[in-house]
């Protein structure tokens, strides 16, 4: 029978299992599976990021012998942002493992880990999913908590810049006029490569992530319709299904972005847009720091930490928890586009 003594062996150490969890696969999520977060890590829970306020500017002719224009000095400004923690257990009670049939220390040990691996891969997908939510709130340039009201960080307030208008792409109109969406989408892709500066290179590709409402408007629209038709055809040859892959039309990829079932815990508002680039250099980052425990003080941050925690005086249970510290964040939210159905 096994008992609550199985977890003084190594492998239930603290670093241990931190690496056990950094090794699992996460549940899919699209935002985390498209890597357009670079992984920071810090040795400190607050980061820095450091912002040049540098311009291009075209240079006068002069004289030979002349003064030769001088460029300012550039102002460079360090705006602090802190990262937050994620953190959830569960608890093993002396009960549940009475049953678990031993057969040697190694055998013992083998049935408590399935049971340790078990907690941890239900506690992981919390938060895989938690982390898809903050990254959702970084690429709108508003990170906000579970609740889906309380705001952890607010990027555009935090860099100084202004939010861009929503812009009304007008989808429920019977009678639009022609090429009247195809301009919204140009507005869309000119404000964005202008106000990305020197971050938007010549790969870097547009997405939108899009409610259902809003998809089902785009695709039925006569400008769009067509294109859309030949796409799904064209699918339909791969055998790929259509619905929440990128469509891509206007110069910008569509995705009708597919959140939790309930549509509301992490979602996109049913008649909404969101736009941001994927590919731009150093617009996206994800920062993790060290946990809060000894073992990692002043280390650099991983993404994931585990540990257990057994009830010394009684030997009753043993607690699974699992920690992350981490941010993602925008690092020019003012080239984040956000638009309407109607």
């Amino acid at each position: 029978m096994a008992t609550l003594n199985v977890f003084s062996q190594n492998a239930f150490e603290a670093t241990s299992l931190t690496a056990y969890v950094n090794k699992q696969p996460h549940i899919p999520s699209m935002l985390r599976n498209m890597g357009i977060f670079t992984p920071k890590p810090v040795r400190t829970s607050t980061i820095w990021v450091e912002v040049k306020n540098g311009q291009v500017s075209l240079v006068p002719t002069s004289e030979r012998g002349e003064p030769i224009d001088q460029n300012g000095k550039t102002k460079r400004d360090a705006i602090p942002l802190s990262t937050v923690r994620l953190a959830k257990g569960d608890r093993i009670t002396a009960t549940e493992l009475q049953d678990v049939r031993a057969e040697g220390t190694e055998a013992e040990l083998k049935e408590v880990q399935v049971e340790i691996n078990e907690r941890l891969n239900a506690i992981m997908g919390d938060i895989d999913l938690t982390e898809e939510n903050l990254m959702l709130g970084a690429i709108q340039g508003i990170v906000v908590d579970a609740d889906g009201s309380t705001v952890i960080r607010n990027l555009y307030t935090d860099f100084g810049v202004t939010q861009p208008t929503e812009i009304d792409f007008d989808l429920d109109n019977a009678t639009p006029a022609s090429g009247a969406l195809k301009k919204k989408c140009m507005q869309v892709v000119r404000g964005m490569k202008r106000a990305g500066g020197n971050a938007i290179t010549p790969s870097t590709q547009i997405y939108s992530l899009v409610g259902d409402a809003f998809w089902d408007d785009l695709i039925s629209h006569p400008e769009v319709q067509g294109a859309y038709n030949n796409w799904m055809a064209a699918q339909s040859l791969s055998n790929e299904v259509g619905v929440y892959k990128p469509f891509y039309w206007g110069e910008i990829n569509w995705i009708n972005y597919r959140g939790t079932d309930d549509s509301s815990t992490v979602a996109i508002g049913t008649d909404k847009a969101k736009f941001f680039p994927v590919g731009a250099r150093g617009m996206f980052e994800i920062a993790y720091a060290p946990a809060e425990f000894m073992p990692f003080v002043n280390g650099r941050g991983q993404e994931r930490y585990a540990m257990i925690l057994p009830d010394r005086d009684r030997q009753a249970y043993a607690d699974v928890e699992v920690y992350s510290y981490l941010l993602p964040y925008c690092t020019r939210p003012e080239a984040l586009f956000r638009a309407k159905r109607t």
